[in-house]
């Protein structure tokens, strides 16, 4: 999966709520790692939710809003949203 700027730079601003410390300095390594963990990009909240039936992920809330909310989820900020598997 190819991943625009706005993405990687939602990444690294945001990657500290996923993990302890960072994972990338750069937008080629936020690229090379968001790819490593086959992260994905969906258009919607409701795509969200959809993927974490799909992979069997029982999410910690009732509503697909409140999903939005998870530390594997990032909102890009253009209405898309990154989700990445710590």
């Amino acid at each position: 999966m190819q991943f625009d700027d706005a993405v990687l730079e939602c990444f690294l601003k945001g990657q500290k709520k996923l993990f302890p410390r960072e994972v990338a300095g750069n937008k080629k390594e936020a690229e090379d790692f968001l790819e490593e963990c086959m992260a994905v990009v969906v258009d919607s909240p409701k795509e969200v939710w959809e993927y974490f039936e799909e992979e069997g992920i029982d999410p910690d809330c009732a509503d697909p809003q409140g999903i939005l909310e998870a530390d594997e989820v990032f909102a890009v900020g253009d209405g898309r949203y990154l989700i990445v598997e710590g």
